[in-house]
């Protein structure tokens, strides 16, 4: 049917209307679209920028320079050196296992490491640099550098990595770093980020490990602007970061070689004191290994024979080692009994070869005994009975609160890897510990330095220094911190009459240069520096009484393990006290035997400064002290000083 005009003027007005209804509405959407554009580009324009640079700009870390570790003469015992590193980052290499594989054929990696690398970078972002292979020679950074388009994603590095100069001489005492594991992070409560570093090292034993904030010090940081999808175009700044404070310790380089290498052959430990400020001049534990094997790895193998070893060089029997003091604890019963008014230095004892209490016999080491001794005898021929008549009037209880005021039973404050407390047992820690009352056998067996008690080398020091100065000295191992000097601690006077301490030393004075006395052997002769000491044998296996009754089989006799346990403690010059030693040789069968000898020597090595004069050493003995020290395996070797002069 035809529209009429009516119509057709009609319909054209209706859409005209719509017409003009939709373009108000699109003009303003585009209105709202300009306002919004206007908004985000002007009055926003900063915030977005910010927003930008953000996503094309990264921060890395920047590993800080690790602090130096010196000894008391400025002789650098923990160092770093340029390290030589190949970096990969899995997001720019594409395919990792492929670019190693073609990286394998210029550098060399084993299969091994190339997993390990390969996991880590499965364990981190893509966009993390992983170490693939550490010092690597220059040769072989050049080829990297020059086949660098066909191994996309991987980098030559320089950076530092730890030394140790001295090897094996100081690694029980600095210790060692290494890769930072889980097992560190899981300790940490606030872990510091440098520490997700991919092989960022840290201390894991010794001074390196006790010292780590001090040592590590602060990360730098680098600006890097990447593209699109992470890849790093430039850098753009770098701040460098506070490299770690240097320590310097008390040990004496020299010293502490000298040390290392006259207990060598042995499984022995050997701590050094000064008495006057509490300094550790040397403290050596033999056999050692070398810490620089750690830091770079360590070989299965290597390891392996480090664990199977007898004498368990990876151990710090200084520190760690507990030990029966035997007869070096006769010092603590004496003052004890001295002090709590049971006995004088003038009052004798009858020794009979042995003490019998409810029909046991405790014997002496002398089957025929002392006869009559006082307190100065009874530590010169280190009579056994003696001491079981004090410990029996004594008791325990004071036994070891003396023990204790001397250093014993308490942990050393030194910052050494797993420093053991030791033990000085009471009638309350039977209780609760063995679960039995404390019978007068106990008591008489601490009397001589067996039973329970016991001690460390470093504690038996700390022990000697304090009878040798009559102070409260405590050890110290960290001399300053960037050149902060740290202090001295404990030089208050002790609480032990001064007439006691005076009889126990000039008992000491006696073992050595007293006729009969037990170290007389390994006096000094040398005039003003006559060294006093005690003597120690403890054992590490029970005799019996068929077996006493048989004859006692001789030490040497017994499988190397079974053999008694060898100590010796002296302090020089006796009636001015400069250094205090003490010393033990596992299995070393005898205190005058095996460890005296080697606490003389030591101890005229600290005095002197030097390879020891042979006229300080008895005229009969000088031709085997010299061939001794020839055969010694010494840093620096030198001829035996003939001078007195001592620095």
């Amino acid at each position: 049917m035809r529209r009429t005009p009516a119509d057709t003027e009609k319909s054209a007005k209706r859409i005209t209307r719509r017409g003009l209804l939709l373009g108000t509405a699109q003009l303003a959407l585009a209105g709202v679209l300009v306002g919004r554009m206007r908004y985000m580009q002007v009055d926003q324009a900063d915030e977005y920028r910010m927003l930008a640079d953000e996503n094309r700009i990264n921060i890395r870390l920047i590993p800080p320079v690790r602090g130096l570790v010196y000894d008391r003469k400025g002789v650098l015992l923990a160092g770093n050196e340029q390290n030589y590193s190949i970096v990969m980052v899995r997001e720019d290499a594409g395919d990792p296992e492929e670019i190693l594989t073609r990286l394998q054929k210029l550098v060399w990696i084993s299969e091994e490491d190339k997993q390990k690398a390969l996991d880590e970078m499965m364990r981190r972002s893509p966009f993390v640099p992983v170490t693939v292979a550490e010092r690597v020679a220059w040769e072989d950074i050049s080829k990297v550098a020059v086949n660098a388009p066909a191994l996309p994603g991987v980098t030559p590095e320089v950076g530092l990595s730890r030394v140790y100069p001295l090897d094996s001489d100081f690694a029980h005492v600095v210790g060692y770093v290494g890769p930072v594991s889980d097992y560190d992070l899981s300790k940490i409560e606030d872990p510091d980020p440098v520490l997700q570093i991919p092989r960022f090292q840290i201390g894991k034993t010794g001074v390196e490990n006790k010292h780590e904030e001090d040592l590590r010090g602060e990360a730098g940081t680098r600006r890097i602007e990447v593209n699109a999808v992470g890849r790093v175009m430039r850098e753009i700044d770098r701040e460098e970061g506070i490299p770690g404070a240097n320590l310097q310790l008390t040990v004496n380089h020299a010293l502490q070689n000298f040390s290392e290498a006259r207990l060598a052959g042995e499984s022995a430990a050997a701590v050094v004191m000064d008495p006057r400020n509490g300094d550790i001049l040397a403290i050596a534990s033999a056999p050692s290994y070398d810490p620089n094997k750690f830091v770079r790895g360590i070989s299965s193998r290597d390891y392996n024979a480090l664990l199977e070893d007898p004498y368990r060089p990876l151990a710090n029997k200084t520190a760690q080692g507990t030990y029966p003091p035997g007869s070096t604890f006769k010092m603590v019963v004496a003052l004890a009994a001295l002090e709590a008014g049971v006995i004088d230095d003038k009052e004798t004892v009858t020794c009979r070869g042995y003490k019998e209490v409810s029909g046991r016999r405790f014997h002496c080491w002398s089957r025929g005994g002392h006869g009559r001794v006082d307190l100065v005898r009874s530590l010169k021929e280190s009579c056994d009975v003696y001491y079981y008549e004090l410990a029996e009037r004594v008791g325990i209880e004071a036994i070891s609160a003396m023990a204790r005021k001397l250093g014993l039973g308490i942990r050393p404050d030194v910052p050494l890897s797993g420093v053991a407390e030791g033990l000085m047992p009471t009638k309350d820690w039977k209780r609760e510990v063995r679960g039995g009352d404390w019978m007068i056998g106990d008591s008489l067996n601490a009397g001589i330095g067996q039973g329970f008690v016991l001690a460390s080398p470093l504690q038996l020091a700390i022990m000697t220094a304090r009878i040798a100065s009559g102070t409260a000295i405590e050890p110290r191992l960290v001399r300053s911190i960037d050149g902060v000097e740290q202090p001295v601690r404990g030089a208050d006077v002790l609480d032990i009459d001064p007439s006691h301490l005076a009889a126990v030393r000039l008992g000491m004075y006696e073992v050595v240069n007293g006729t009969r006395g037990t170290a007389g052997r390994s006096r000094i002769v040398a005039d003003g520096i006559r060294m006093a000491g005690k003597t120690g044998t403890s054992q590490v296996r029970n005799i019996t009484a068929a077996e006493r009754a048989a004859g006692v089989t001789r030490n040497e006799d017994l499988p190397w393990n079974r053999r008694d346990h060898a100590l010796f403690v002296s302090f020089a010059p006796h009636d001015a006290p400069e250094v205090a030693v003490s010393v033990v040789v596992e299995h070393g069968m005898g205190g005058s035997l095996a460890a005296a000898p080697i606490a003389r020597d030591i101890m005229l090595a600290a005095l002197y400064d030097d390879i020891p004069p042979l006229d300080a050493y008895p005229s009969p003995q000088r031709g085997t002290i010299r061939s001794q020290f020839e055969m010694m395996n010494l840093r620096e070797p030198l001829a035996p000083s003939q001078g007195r002069s001592r620095a």
